[in-house]
């Protein structure tokens, strides 16, 4: 297969959300993942987390699955594993037992709270572990509840883009000095990372820790989104001076001086108010004709369907079709080791 970790072998006990997110990243880019999962939990072929694996099934709750899943290993230069704390260490399977038999190997271990701490033994969700990280509290408008943004941030960026991070980092030590290690990876600490543009911006912009109240947190007119006269809705983002005149001036608002003080955040809600009226005067397709083509920093809002049949889309072949699953196709373009065509997992 295709891809810049051709040659890795990875071993991915089953699990929900970010692990699997993480075997996807990997396998995408070349290794040769094989995907564990528990007697009568084959993952569902069409899921396209769980594209380009090999699967088989192990019940590491019997000694012989134990003893599989130990020679597996031993023939892998990574695990990914998301079980509570502890739960691999009573199988026999922990990071002492695995790199005991393989030195070299890169022991990945998802969790939301992390392995340690007073919630690492509880259960939770993305959800809850944005939370106590500062995230959550920041996705909304204000005077309204906190939004949580899908699973995007704590499964997927804090945590299994995190996790595949950190095993391709473990890989290359491995590689120069022959020594595994164990990736402790909570969605705690990820989430927390991902924030780290807002923590600079408390320090050098004078964000406040309000939501709804701040530049890029719909508090500002000129980065929000907006609805059109047909009921959909349209993305609009011209920070830049240069970009808010182009803006403006395909508004018809140029001339308009209570638009001037772009950065007057008292100017803010009322300016939003006229912009909100102004986009509803016409329909979506009418302001992408207007607006299309020019550096005024906008977009159409589309659906998933139209994302997929989007021309820009189409031309990067952002997303691609396997049996008859649309699904996006593997992401960060390499121009020396591309991603091969995703496929459906297949047996061991």
């Amino acid at each position: 297969m295709a891809g810049a970790l051709a040659g890795f072998r990875v071993l991915e006990f089953a699990s929900l959300g970010p692990g699997p997110f993480c075997g996807m990243m990997l396998a995408d880019h070349g290794a040769e993942v094989i995907v564990a999962y528990r007697p009568g939990g084959a993952p569902d072929p069409r899921d396209p987390v769980f594209r380009s694996r090999k699967l088989v099934e192990v019940d590491i709750k019997t000694p012989e699955g134990r003893a599989q899943a130990l020679e597996l290993a031993k023939t892998c230069d990574a695990v990914i594993e998301g079980y509570r704390p502890g739960v691999m260490e009573r199988a026999g399977l922990g990071p002492d037992d695995l790199l005991a038999a393989n030195p070299r190997l890169v022991y990945g271990r998802m969790t939301g709270w992390g392995q340690y701490g007073p919630l690492a033994p509880t259960a939770g969700h993305d959800i809850n572990y944005i939370a106590i990280s500062g995230a959550l509290n920041t996705f909304g408008r204000a005077g309204e509840r906190p939004v949580a943004p899908l699973n995007m941030v704590g499964d997927y960026g804090g945590g299994g883009m995190m996790l595949a991070f950190g095993i391709v980092s473990a890989l290359l030590h491995a590689s120069r000095t022959g020594e595994g290690q164990v990736i402790d990876c909570a969605m705690t600490d990820g989430s927390a990372a991902l924030m780290a543009l807002i923590w600079g911006a408390r320090a050098t912009w004078g964000w406040e820790d309000k939501r709804g109240v701040n530049m890029l947190d719909t508090g500002a007119h000129f980065y929000d989104t907006y609805e059109t006269a047909d009921g959909l809705h349209i993305s609009f983002g011209p920070i830049e001076p240069q970009f808010y005149k182009a803006a403006l001036g395909k508004l018809g608002l140029e001339g308009d001086p209570d638009f001037a003080a772009q950065n007057d955040k008292t100017r803010w809600p009322r300016l939003k108010q006229k912009l909100e009226a102004v986009f509803r005067t016409r329909t979506r397709a009418e302001w992408t004709a207007i607006f299309e083509g020019t550096d005024a920093c906008f977009a159409p809002v589309l659906s998933l369907d139209e994302a997929y049949v989007h021309p820009h889309n189409v031309a990067r072949g952002t997303f691609s079709e396997i049996e008859g699953v649309r699904q996006p196709a593997p992401a960060p373009r390499l121009s020396r080791t591309p991603a091969a065509v995703p496929r459906r997992p297949t047996a061991l």
